[in-house]
This record gives C-alpha cells, sequence and structure tokens, in this order.
C-alpha cells in the first residue's frame, strides 16, 4: 500500500518541478500529479515540455519521491465532438508525459454533463475506444472516479460501469470527500467494486443533504450547483473508520491519496497532521504491521 499527497495546495507557490521537494518536506514518499497550469491543466492540453518532464523526475529521485499517477480532467465526454476529439488529443500528450515519468497509474474522471448522460457516456466510450490501444500499449492503469457533476455520480453506478469497460487495466477510485454525492455507502461501494478499488482519495467533507439539505444554501433554491469540499479530515462528517473498514475487508492494497483543498495557509500543518491520521487508520484496520510502501530507491 503506497500513501501518496496531492501537493495541490502547493500548486500556487511552487513550480511543477518544485513540488517533490514540498512533498518531501511534508513527510510523504509518493505524490499525484494534478491538474496544474504549468503541467496539465483542467481541460486543456499539456502545457509542459519534454526537458521539464525530464527535471521533474530527475526531481523526483532526488527527493527521494515516487510519483504515484498523474491525474488529467480532460473534455473526453464532449459536449461537443471538437471539444471530445481535442480532448483525446491532449490525453495522448499527458500519456507520454505519464510513461516519460515512469508512471503506470493515470486517475481521471468521466467528466461528461449530467443533463445529456445519455449522450456523455457515447462520446466517452467512443474516446476511451480510441485511447485504449494507447494505454495497452503503455502499459498504463486507468483509474476512473465518479464526481459531483458529472455524468456518472452515483458510486454503484460506476463501478458497473468500469466493470461493463471489461479492461483489466481499468479500475474503480473511490473518493471520500465525494461520499455525499455518489450515494454515502462507502462500505456498499468498496465491497461491490471488491479488488477494482485501486485508489482512495482522502479528504473530508459535510453531508450537503443533512438537516433538509441545508448545510449550504445556494440561490435561487434548487439550483443544480453541486457543493463540496476536499476539508481537512476530522472537520466534516465522513466516517472514515467506515471506509477504512471496507477497504480493509476488501483487501485493498493499492494507493491512499491525501487531497485536501482550500486550506492553503495552513497547508503544511493539514498535510502532516493529516498524513498521522491516514497512518493511524491504516494500522488499526489493516493491522499495527502493515507497512506503506517507500519510493522507488528508498529505504523504508
Amino acid at each position: 500500500m503506497k500513501l501518496a499527497l496531492d501537493a495541490q495546495m502547493f500548486h500556487r507557490t511552487h513550480a511543477v518541478t518544485d513540488l517533490p521537494d514540498a512533498v518531501a518536506r511534508a513527510g510523504y514518499t509518493w505524490m499525484e500529479l494534478s491538474p496544474k497550469e504549468d503541467f496539465i491543466p483542467f481541460f486543456a492540453h499539456p502545457r509542459v515540455d519534454s526537458a521539464t518532464v525530464a527535471t521533474l523526475r530527475r526531481r523526483a529521485a532526488d527527493a527521494g519521491v515516487g510519483i504515484s499517477s498523474v491525474l488529467p480532467v480532460l473534455r473526453w465526454s464532449g459536449p461537443s465532438e471538437d471539444a471530445r476529439q481535442a480532448a483525446v488529443r491532449a490525453w495522448r500528450r499527458a500519456i507520454r508525459i505519464a510513461v516519460d515519468l515512469g508512471v503506470d497509474t493515470m486517475n481521471t474522471e468521466f467528466n461528461g454533463r449530467p443533463e445529456a448522460a445519455e449522450h456523455a457516456e457515447a462520446m466517452f466510450l467512443r474516446s476511451f475506444e480510441e485511447l485504449a490501444p494507447d494505454f495497452e500499449r503503455e502499459g498504463i492503469r486507468l483509474v476512473l472516479e465518479p464526481h459531483p457533476d458529472d455524468f456518472i455520480e452515483d458510486g454503484h453506478a460506476a463501478v458497473d460501469m468500469v466493470a461493463g469497460l471489461d479492461r483489466d487495466w481499468v479500475t474503480f477510485l473511490y473518493c471520500t470527500p465525494h461520499t455525499f454525492h455518489q450515494g454515502n455507502d462507502p462500505a456498499g461501494i468498496i465491497a461491490r467494486a471488491g479488488a477494482r478499488v485501486t485508489n482512495v482519495h482522502l479528504a473530508d467533507t459535510l453531508n450537503h443533504t443533512a438537516s433538509g439539505g441545508l448545510r449550504y444554501i445556494v440561490n435561487p433554491p434548487g439550483s443544480t450547483v453541486r457543493v463540496h469540499q476536499h476539508a481537512p479530515m476530522g472537520t466534516g462528517e465522513v466516517d472514515f473508520d467506515a471506509v477504512f473498514a471496507a477497504l480493509a475487508a476488501a483487501g485493498f492494497d493499492g494507493t491512499l491519496t491525501h487531497c485536501v483543498f482550500g486550506w492553503e495557509e495552513r497547508a503544511t500543518e493539514v498535510v502532516t497532521g493529516d498524513r498521522d491520521t491516514i497512518t493511524a487508520l491504516v494500522a488499526k484496520h489493516f493491522g499495527s504491521d502493515t507497512v506503506l510502501e517507500p519510493a522507488p530507491g528508498r529505504n523504508p
């Protein structure tokens, strides 16, 4: 099992090549590379050249930090054919970047509009079939995550889609800050996924459905926005004991990634404190003798 950090709270203060040092200082030995303006921005072609990719790989090795995954978010489910084709082109460049970084896992979202779910699914499947040979040729695992305001938001439905794609290199990501958007059933979703759960994102959030849906107030009433948080662990209403118990029951041996956003002024405090919370949960539910995997070339 790996413990990784999505260093998003350091994105505005660090160049992508400086992130491994920030991750190492926080006490993590693995990092996830999520959307960043000087790397792979949201919904855009990568903004990094081969020389910078090589520098990033070297800086990570020097810091003793492994790169567990690359996470692009691209419009490969439309809404338009032009947008879909642009996303496929960006995906191919992102896959090349992952390979050049020595990374074998790419996490992402379905990324289609929920009000046009049938159309988005058709576009997604078209993109998937076009890109499948690239993933297979390069030996890249694709890990799919249901997301608020996506054409698949429910966790059970996402697990079924992953199963329906019927590729052993396509797996499922359970995201705890999306717990209340994907059905508030971590035990059931994780059990349904079983061995297909290979990655978990860890952060907290409030249950927006509680108290008559008044945890958050949006105007006008009935707005279709999806409000959620990626808050420090213990500040929301996610039952992390239930999540880790389900993971242990499923025999989970993948990557746990801390992904708190929005507390940049407390970034170091949050990522180090939550690191201790995660390791305690691993010891409690998987056994105190559980060893977290070190980065390549780094002693445990």
